[in-house]
């Protein structure tokens, strides 16, 4: 009787009738791990939107960080200015 293997279109093999437990099991986790890397890589651009999102709005405007010195205590005031506005 010929090896009848079950294709998911635009994957690999995914299970055959002839394979041991242990092979079905690492492609179990092989799936599993495709699902995770899937599911990080929809998180990071998600990340990266809200970055640039930020970054877009703190260029818009200006920043103003007052440090005060630890040892000496005398406060000083920067100033981040942009004088261009990125674009996506």
């Amino acid at each position: 009787m010929p090896d009848q293997t079950v294709k998911r279109p635009g994957s690999e093999v995914l299970a055959t009738k002839d394979k041991t437990p242990a092979a079905d099991d690492q492609i179990v986790e092989i799936e599993r791990l495709k699902k995770r890397l899937n599911m990080l890589d929809e998180r990071l651009d998600n990340i990266d939107s809200m970055v640039t999102a930020v970054a877009e709005r703190v260029t818009s405007r200006p920043v103003i960080l007052n440090i005060v010195c630890p040892h000496c205590g005398r406060a000083v005031e920067v100033a981040i200015i942009a004088n261009y506005k990125p674009t996506i």
